[in-house]
């Protein structure tokens, strides 16, 4: 049997219908909701409804769970996390016994310096929130300020809902979110915060944004606009890894690709990023994304190492050895 959403309203109508009833199908098609649920819900009833409401798969968001603690450090990040879906649950069970559910906010802030996994959690996050019923499609969109403001007037305004059509359905997520307060009053990142400020209010119902950069500046970027730190309740922080958790980080991504170090390459490496560390007092530190470069150098120089033996074994083809970080220091 087809199902087509409602053909009435008018053309933006329509295109939400169209994009609620292609999440629905989604649904029905993986098993989540049976036939007349989907046709109910596609038909226009009330989602707060009880009889139709979208049944949240706890299996799946604990297999995402599991996901995001697979990751290194980052603990108060995962009780964050935890804390949101938990509550997201909860309220849904609450609308069901016809209690009291306030809508829940979901823009977010995240704090941090590079390589702290912002990105990595947002994509998580977006996928959650589509095993939620919250998000259609549960993609996230990744933009900087060059994916947003225009080079004349109009053109932002353009660029920004460009981008935010693509995200629908899912997180928009805006990275050094500060750079589009730098220009001052006439520069046109300020016509793409009104612009994002507008939409998120338009399609609160199919979109959830996220802004990330360095917490001093993107402090300093919220009090730019009095009407920014309310739309974006949820602020969280991701901290830099020490030094342990950079070690176990290039384990893993060696462990991933098949490669392992030896002992004296282990002691070889954390001593270089003990010095990186160090040094970052001095200027901004990239943390996994150092670590997964200086991962790429040694690899490359295992290779070179190799290159002229004859017919390396499986064991060499595996082993890092401390000789393959010499001469890496830099970010």
């Amino acid at each position: 049997m087809r199902m087509t959403p409602r053909s009435t309203g008018s053309k933006a109508t329509r295109a939400v219908d169209a994009r609620r009833a292609a999440g629905v199908i989604d649904l029905y098609e993986r098993g989540h909701i049976d036939l007349n649920d989907a046709l109910a819900r596609i038909s226009g009833v009330d989602e707060s409804d009880a009889s139709v409401a979208l049944p949240i798969d706890k299996r799946r968001i604990n297999e995402l769970l599991r996901e995001l603690d697979d990751l290194v450090g980052l603990d108060e990040v995962k009780r964050m996390v935890r804390e949101i879906f938990a509550l997201v649950y909860v309220q849904r069970l609450r609308r069901e016994h016809r209690l009291k559910a306030d809508p829940t906010v979901l823009h977010m802030i995240f704090y941090g310096n590079p390589g702290t996994g912002k990105t990595t959690v947002a994509r998580i996050l977006a996928r959650m929130f589509h095993e939620c019923g919250l998000l259609e499609k549960g993609h996230l969109v990744e933009v900087e300020r060059a994916d947003l403001v225009g080079e004349y007037i109009g053109h932002t305004a353009q660029k920004t809902r460009e981008q935010i059509q693509k995200a629908l359905g899912g997180v928009l997520f805006i990275d050094e979110a500060y750079s589009l307060a730098r220009g001052g009053e006439k520069d046109f990142g300020r016509e793409a915060i009104d612009c994002l400020v507008k939409a998120m209010e338009d399609h609160k119902h199919e979109l959830i944004v996220i802004l990330a950069g360095y917490e001093r500046e993107m402090r300093w970027f919220l009090s730019t606009n009095p009407g920014l730190p309310s739309r974006f309740p949820i602020q969280i922080r991701f901290p830099d890894y020490d030094v342990d958790q950079l070690v176990q980080i290039a384990k893993k991504t060696l462990a991933e690709r098949d490669y392992r170090m030896t002992a004296e390459a282990e002691w070889a490496l954390r001593s270089l990023l003990q010095r990186a560390v160090g040094e970052a007092r001095l200027e901004p530190f990239s943390n996994a994304r150092f670590v997964r470069n200086l991962v790429e150098r040694a690899i490359r120089r295992q290779a070179v190492r190799l290159y002229d033996e004859p017919r390396p074994k499986r064991d060499a083809l595996m082993l890092i050895e401390a000789r393959d970080w010499q001469g890496d220091g830099g970010q």
